[in-house]
């Protein structure tokens, strides 16, 4: 098969952002003045919070979709099919910690199905729960419209010895959701009490690095300018004149499919998926791949990150964590 050769260059995207942190950090706050420096036309926020969103109805015109539970992944779907048919240009999902340890979410429903199919056996349970939740994450990705997700985080400690006692230390914030979850996002910004204040833990755009803001309008502006500033997929340079023809079996789209998920299933790292991400993405904008291909090849990755963060996840097991041990 020829080989092809192309200049890197950023093609235009839809945001995906998360903004994580404590109750009461300011992640509604913020996530509103992003939306409004998107310049949100029809703004709709999908909200578990018990309308907290409600009270912030000055920073701009925005509508509410009023998810209660159960927070089952298929709610969760079910509200941003609303959102993109109502026409909303940015959806915020307030928060998408509770598809994970709500009432109705996949903590709550790994025991059910563990009781009702497995006879207790959760880890077994794991293996209907897991597409559910992945179908969740790869909904939020294919969205027609900006996502901005929050998310609830708490401080994760650890016990260690030092110099014979044993000693708990603060690893730092971690989310209330599945491991991994922030590898789907453009940039995550994890919000601390003090000023409102926000670090990115991860972050595509390279405009967070340096000290800490704050979240305002000017945040979102930025962002949209850095959406903008990227142009539209380059063609695929035409052969010069008097060429000789490459092979019928090259570059179709058949193969270009398999050589992708032969990537991935060969990725041994998670910045090595990071890049087949932007570049599964990049051949959607050019037509290489059809969207079923694409959501397909999304699934992959996300699959290949969780057997790397860790192994029994190859087997639908979710990676250890004090909510999975609490339910096993």
């Amino acid at each position: 098969m020829a080989v092809q050769i192309r200049k890197a260059k950023r093609s235009q995207s839809l945001l995906r952002v998360l903004l994580s942190g404590p109750s009461g950090c300011g992640k509604t706050f913020g996530g509103l003045y992003i939306g409004k420096g998107l310049g949100a036309k029809r703004m709709i926020v999908i909200d578990t919070e018990q309308g907290s969103s409600d009270l912030y109805d000055s920073i701009l015109p925005f509508e509410v979709i009023d998810l209660q539970p159960p927070f089952t992944p298929e709610r969760y779907i079910e509200c941003i099919d609303a959102a993109e048919a109502a026409g909303a240009d940015v959806i915020m999902i307030d928060s998408i910690s509770h598809e994970w340890n709500g009432k109705g979410g996949c903590l709550e429903l790994v025991d059910e199905v563990a009781r009702a199919k497995f006879k207790g056996n959760t880890w077994s349970a794991w293996s209907e729960l897991t597409p559910r939740h992945r179908a969740f994450i790869d909904r939020m990705l294919r969205s027609s419209a900006h996502i901005i997700a929050t998310g609830r985080s708490k401080t994760e400690t650890a016990q260690v010895d030092e110099n014979g006692r044993k000693k708990v230390v603060k690893l730092g914030m971690r989310i209330e959701s599945r491991d991994g979850v922030e590898f789907e996002f453009t940039t995550c910004l994890d919000i601390v009490h003090d000023g409102h204040f926000a670090v990115a833990s991860k972050d595509r755009t390279g405009l967070f690095s340096g000290d800490p803001k704050p979240i305002t309008e000017d945040t979102g502006r930025r962002l949209a300018e850095w959406l903008a500033s990227a142009g539209a997929p380059s063609p695929v340079p035409a052969a010069p004149q008097g060429a000789r023809a490459a092979p019928a079996a090259q570059a179709t789209a058949a193969s270009a499919f398999d050589l992708a998920r032969k990537s991935i299933a060969e990725s041994c790292s998670l910045d090595g998926l990071d890049v087949l991400r932007q570049r599964v993405d990049l051949r959607l904008g050019q037509g290489v791949f059809a969207p079923d291909e694409h959501i397909e090849l999304v699934a992959a990755i996300h699959a290949r990150a969780e057997e790397l963060t860790d192994p029994d996840a190859g087997l639908g097991f979710p990676s250890e964590s004090p909510e999975t041990e609490a339910h096993a």
